[in-house]
């Protein structure tokens, strides 16, 4: 069966308009393989998301701590300062020869 000019322009043009949704659908911005990118991108984000918002809550539990009472004022004076209180006795304990670390002198 012979088609007439005006066809085969019309089938022309059809086909390749096809080809350039198919070649979009493949290759394109928006393509399949550019969706899976995103998807695995929004869930590796979702993941550091949810790291950050821990890590946020417990350092807003510490700064509510830190106002509200001197507890938590005193156990970071002791643990990271060193301070004691009067009335108080330190032993500082030494490692297995007798000597204070390397680290400490």
């Amino acid at each position: 069966m012979k088609l007439s000019p005006k066809r085969q322009i019309i089938v022309a043009v059809l086909a390749l308009v096809l080809l350039g949704l198919q070649a979009r659908l493949w290759l394109g911005e928006g393509s399949l393989q550019h969706m899976n990118r995103l998807e695995s991108q929004v869930a590796t984000l979702s993941a550091t998301n949810a790291e950050l918002s821990d890590r946020n809550r417990l350092m807003s539990a510490d700064v509510r701590g830190l106002k509200e009472g001197q507890d938590a004022v005193e156990e970071i004076a002791r643990k990271d300062l060193g301070m004691i209180r009067e009335g108080e006795t330190f032993y500082m304990v030494l490692d297995g020869d007798g000597e204070p670390d390397a680290d400490s002198r």
